[in-house]
């Protein structure tokens, strides 16, 4: 049986950090600032973590 294949675009969106859990970015960062608030892009230019409940998932896409 062949190897399993990583998820390439999940692989290039996520991370694992030391401890083990997965960084994200923030979506809506993209474009549009001239509608959003000092404050909300402040907020998304810090990375987030993936909630413990999708951690599974998208650890296995990664890492296959």
């Amino acid at each position: 049986m062949p190897k399993m294949k990583s998820n390439r675009g999940a692989a290039k969106r996520f991370r694992v950090t030391t401890t083990g859990k997965i960084k994200r970015e923030k979506a809506y960062a993209g474009h549009n600032f001239t509608c959003k608030t000092r404050e909300q892009k402040r907020r998304l230019r810090k990375s987030g973590m993936v909630a413990s409940v999708d951690a599974k998932r998208i650890r296995m896409q990664i890492s296959v």
